[in-house]
């Protein structure tokens, strides 16, 4: 049986909305990346180190979130050029599969698969 592909305005509504969702956790996690208050007469020690441990962590879910919102922007660039569904390595069509799953894969499994 063949799948069916995922149709281009469908993956745009599926990313605009991973988009709204990226920016809305983006703003509702802002306080938690702000710098730490090292003022030693109000907080310990340690209580420092761990407002600095998830000050790190969130400040890296914000990396992965501004990665993860650029693979969008350029899965929706690749719509509007007529482009999406193909392999940016290759030029081979994209598993519609692997699209349902992720529509701003930029590649076909064959090229992700192989050793950077």
């Amino acid at each position: 049986m063949t799948a069916i592909p995922l149709d281009p305005e469908t993956a745009r509504e599926r990313l605009l909305a991973q988009t709204a969702e990226i920016d809305e956790l983006s703003r509702s996690s802002a306080d938690s990346r702000q710098p730490v208050e090292l003022d030693q007469q109000s907080v310990g020690r340690l209580s420092r180190m761990d407002a600095l441990q998830m000050q790190a962590m969130a400040e890296a879910t914000e990396r992965n979130r501004m990665r993860q919102r650029a693979r969008i922007s350029a899965a929706l660039a690749r719509i509007e050029a007529g482009d999406y569904g193909f392999c940016i390595a290759c030029g081979e069509p994209i598993e519609p599969k692997r699209l349902e799953n992720d529509p701003a894969v930029p590649t076909c499994i064959g090229c992700a698969s192989r050793p950077a």
